[in-house]
């Protein structure tokens, strides 16, 4: 077997390979075994939201007013409320403070109050992997979530050989500080020498080096609290739209005298998913897990309404999951757990749903997006593959469908969990070949 070549123990592997049309496995290799799936683990987060909510369902972000409005000025505070959207980018923010911007309001003499109680504050250092907090895709969920809660740092090599370094949003609450040594050496792996220290909540220090040769480079950051980071995205955005704001911005909730000014509507779930799975967004999952406890007991949601949601739904399909833990939905986690055997019933459950076409093609295909684009180029499984991948430090998983040579739809799912995991890959790209090729 080549994981033992690769220095993997057959103990930690688990493989699953079955027609999508059989209850008979092709391949069951340590199928039975509780392994820690990595992102793959979203592959249940999102097959149960879009069964359990359907397709076209949204989310809404809601603004309303508490005060009397004089002309153009609002005499008392504007509310925003939200609940939940996981793509609440920057345009999207933007596009909703225009549209209250053309509602005639112009002045806010009172504060900003950001309604949270969509879902239950996250704890401290919440789902922090591998000790990275300002990594983007430690994002903790929140119930009014902006952009990400991200800052892009960009790296612009310029024509008379200097670097400009920007971040955008430019907030006006924080500054960067550049300390970046740029020279003309190779690139290599110009991410880790790039060095980040917040000297502050609102002030960010970069030093090490890069090359210009690289060219234009750029990577997500998430520096300061929600709290914080709406401040600086609304006051930014609310004075490019002409907008002026006399008081603060704070977390409260909406009283009970306020009055609805407009709502934005979310893309619908199926657009969400398909971000989710094909590019692995870890902070958008986690959106959608904390959104199927709240539909389904109520808000504010929390992980253990999700987590029992999520069982509900498969106990009502007859999927028995003994084995599986959930903690954010997301596959960031150390705790998540599935077995090999359970994930390729889900899958083959999945294959005979109405919904199957819109869960298909969320799934990255092999080489030719998503987190897929660069593997399996030129080999003859590449674009008959719709698979999701996982990665953790000591973790490599795949799992989704191959359609083999003679047209036959087959559910494929292996993990890896071990400290070599990262030599696994080759092992993993040779099973999908295998099974597109197999007799």
């Amino acid at each position: 077997m080549e994981a033992k070549a690769a220095g993997i123990p057959e103990s930690s592997v688990g493989i699953w390979v079955q027609e999508a049309n059989s209850n008979t496995p092709v391949l069951a290799l340590g199928a039975d075994r509780a392994m820690n799936p990595a992102s793959v683990m979203k592959l249940v987060t999102t097959y149960v939201g879009l069964e359990s909510l359907g397709a076209a369902y949204v989310w809404q972000t809601e603004i309303y007013r508490r005060g009397a409005m004089q002309q153009d000025r609002l005499e008392g505070d504007l509310i925003l409320k939200g609940m939940g959207d996981p793509k609440l980018t920057l345009e999207n923010f933007w596009r909703l403070l225009r549209d209250l911007r053309q509602r005639g309001i112009r002045e806010i003499q009172g504060d900003v109050i950001i309604d949270q109680s969509f879902f239950e504050p996250p704890s401290n250092g919440s789902a922090v992997i591998d000790s990275e907090p300002n990594r983007a895709y430690n994002t903790a969920p929140q119930a009014l979530l902006v952009n990400f809660n991200a800052i892009r740092i960009r790296l612009l090599p310029q024509a008379d050989g200097s670097l400009q370094v920007a971040a955008d949003p430019a907030l006006p609450n924080f500054r960067l500080l550049d300390k970046i040594v740029s020279g003309n050496g190779a690139c290599g792996d110009w991410r880790e020498g790039i060095l980040t220290r917040m000297t502050s909540e609102r002030v960010l220090t970069l030093s090490g080096n890069f090359s210009r040769s690289c060219g234009e480079k750029n990577f997500n950051l998430n520096l300061m609290s929600n709290g914080v980071y709406l401040d600086g995205i609304f006051r930014q955005l609310w004075g490019e739209l002409g907008g002026t704001l006399q008081g603060g911005v704070r977390e409260g909730r909406i009283p009970d005298d306020a009055v609805l000014l407009t709502r934005f509507d979310s893309p619908p779930l199926a657009e969400v998913i398909r971000d989710i799975n094909k590019f692995s967004n870890n902070v958008m999952a986690r959106q959608l897990f904390l959104t199927l406890g709240s539909g389904s007991e109520g808000a504010p949601g929390n992980q253990d309404k999700a987590r029992r949601a999520v069982k509900r739904w498969l106990t009502e399909q007859r999927l028995d999951f003994p084995e599986l833990v959930l903690e954010n939905g997301s596959g960031l986690s150390r705790l998540e757990r599935i077995s090999p055997r359970h994930m390729g019933n889900l899958l083959a459950a999945a294959s005979h749903s109405p919904l199957f076409s819109e869960f298909e093609s969320t799934l990255p295909i092999v080489a030719v997006d998503g987190t897929m684009k660069k593997r399996l180029n030129g080999q003859t499984v590449a674009g008959r593959a719709h698979i999701k991948t996982g990665y953790l430090e000591g973790v490599r998983s795949i799992a989704g469908y191959v359609v083999d040579a003679k047209g036959r739809r087959m559910v494929v799912v292996a993990m890896v969990n071990h400290p070599k995991a990262i030599n696994a890959r080759g092992t993993l790209d040779a099973l999908l070949e295998w099974v597109y090729q197999r007799p």
